[in-house]
């Protein structure tokens, strides 16, 4: 049996990881809401087989109320990186097309929201909109979109400075017509990937914010939620309301970041014959 070359096994695995992902959140959607319900005869009891995270302090099941709370975070994580990927993608080709002055403003946005933390901005963009899911998918998305948009100027000078596109234009082509056949082909595979890579880091802030009370409301079960409702009883030995779902949360961070690194891999030409 022939071996398989790197490329292929990269690509089976990310299948793999790409399924884990949407299974993981299908099955938080799929979850209803009776299943979460309190429960007052079944109160903090540890790991078991009938609960395998254990229960929390009004009796509702761990395990279902991370899987339903972390489909809310990935769902969070999917509006604010797809609206800040595209937003990424609009500045990345002004500032790359339009003048000195344009590309210079630009950079010096681009350099601020850099310069601040992250957290901080979300909230203070959280809390001036009122807090809630509005706030934060704001907030999110207009925090993380400043490296993906340097990539994408980056890419558009050097695809201005080629042959076929000087060419195009002696052809007569207007500047349309070859940002649409030219400049936006090559740009998908940079938007996926940075779509992707963004996707960790969004599900991350919006857990640290809504446990920081800025996020998400108390009743949404959220992973943050979840997390900040265990620091109550944490001190009284009930461990596990903190563990798995802090670990649920590190998990599915770490598939995505490694799902990226694997499309990035996979579109590079560089290891195609690998």
């Amino acid at each position: 049996m022939r071996k398989l070359n790197r490329r292929t096994r990269v690509l089976l695995l990310t299948i793999l990881m790409a399924l884990i992902l949407i299974a993981t959140y299908a099955a938080g959607i799929l979850i209803p809401e009776s299943a979460v319900e309190a429960d007052f005869m079944a109160t903090k009891q540890p790991p078991s087989l009938a609960h395998p995270f254990g229960t929390d302090s009004l009796g509702r099941d761990l395990f279902l109320r991370t899987l339903k709370g972390m489909s809310v975070s990935m769902t969070v994580g999917i509006v604010a990186s797809c609206i800040s990927a595209v937003v990424a993608v609009l500045i990345g080709i002004a500032a790359a097309t339009g003048s000195k002055r344009v590309d210079g403003c630009i950079n010096w946005v681009i350099d601020l929201v850099m310069g601040v933390p992250h957290t901080i901005l979300i909230i203070l963009i959280s809390f001036a909109l009122g807090r809630g899911l509005k706030g934060l998918l704001v907030g999110v998305a207009v925090t993380h979109w400043t490296s993906l948009a340097r990539v994408i100027r980056g890419e558009v000078m050097q695809l201005r400075s080629q042959q076929y596109i000087a060419v195009s234009r002696r052809f007569g082509k207007s500047s349309g017509w070859i940002l649409t056949n030219h400049l936006l082909p090559h740009l998908v595979p940079q938007f996926f990937v940075g779509l992707v890579l963004m996707f960790p880091h969004a599900i991350l802030h919006e857990a640290s914010i809504s446990f920081l009370g800025f996020g998400l409301p108390p009743e949404q079960p959220a992973i943050g939620i979840i997390l900040a409702e265990s620091m109550k009883y944490i001190s009284s030995g009930m461990w596990w309301t903190a563990v798995f779902p802090g670990l649920t949360l590190v998990l599915i961070v770490l598939l995505v970041d490694r799902l990226g690194d694997n499309l990035r891999m996979i579109i590079d030409p560089y290891s195609a014959q690998e």
